[in-house]
């Protein structure tokens, strides 16, 4: 009964017609304003932006040709080591002599090159097929260092080629020196396995981390050059470290991969 009287009266009472009606307050038209703004912006990028994805990789800076593991044929001892590293050699120089007991026996260079990494010794003993020395195929100082990356096997397909890459140094510090520019050469095919990354590198030991997680695919980065640099080649900061940077040297690298649509938008 209370209520219906309640209704009966609000029946009978005149409507408010002269009052004015607030429709939001004013920090809910803000909150209205800005929530619209918004949702448009969000709608404008799912139709027309993109997203850039990255691809991090390990590498190393190395020579176009690679370089190769140099075996003693014979079993013996060292008598003597005419090589040094840092040194180039020419194919079929003798780098050390080992004794034998068929009489001395000098173990020579396959290809001319640099010699890097000097294992042999004298009067060391050393066994048939013994790693004397690691020799990079060079056949002009001058000629450009390249990187070489190894990405996992499934990642290969994804990098296309002429794709930006920054490539960290350890020996020059990032925050200082930037890092080293440079753009996707080549990517291979197939996986390598680790005898065919220290094949190529002359590295068991950097083939076996390389290839740590499964056989990754190797990815050529062409260095670009730079007349302004100390080292010759250009850096994300002017300059550059004040000093050259040399093969067999680690990198990490950062590979731009192409840009994604972040929908795809399915018509009828």
């Amino acid at each position: 009964m209370q209520f219906r009287q309640k209704a009966l009266s609000k029946l009978q009472s005149p409507e408010e017609l002269d009052l004015p009606v607030r429709l939001a307050r004013p920090q809910g038209r803000l909150v209205l304003a800005v929530t619209v703004v918004v949702m448009a912006a969000a709608t404008f990028w799912a139709f027309t932006g993109s997203v850039h994805a990255k691809l991090n990789a390990p590498g190393v800076l190395t020579r176009a040709e690679g370089s190769y593991l140099l075996q003693s044929p014979f079993a013996g001892q060292i008598t003597a080591v005419r090589a040094e590293e840092g040194r180039t050699v020419a194919a079929g120089a003798p780098l050390l002599t080992v004794r034998t007991p068929q009489g001395d026996r000098d173990v020579r260079a396959i290809d001319g090159g640099r010699v890097t990494t000097l294992f042999a010794k004298t009067g060391l003993v050393v066994t048939t097929g013994a790693d004397v020395a690691t020799v990079e195929r060079v056949k002009d100082p001058d000629d450009p260092l390249v990187a070489m990356l190894y990405v996992p096997g499934g990642s290969g397909a994804t990098i296309p080629v002429g794709a930006q890459v920054d490539l960290g140094v350890p020996s020059a510090p990032r925050q200082r020196y930037g890092v080293l520019r440079g753009r996707v050469e080549a990517v291979g095919r197939v996986p390598q396995t680790p005898a065919q990354i220290s094949g190529f590198l002359g590295d068991r030991s950097l083939a076996e981390e390389f290839a740590r997680d499964g056989d990754p695919v190797a990815v050529l980065v062409q260095l670009e050059r730079s007349t302004a640099t100390r080292s010759g080649y250009r850096w994300s900061k002017a300059d550059g470290p004040p000093y050259a940077v040399d093969s067999t040297t680690p990198v990490t690298a950062t590979v731009h991969l192409a840009a994604e649509r972040p929908v795809d938008w399915l018509l009828p």
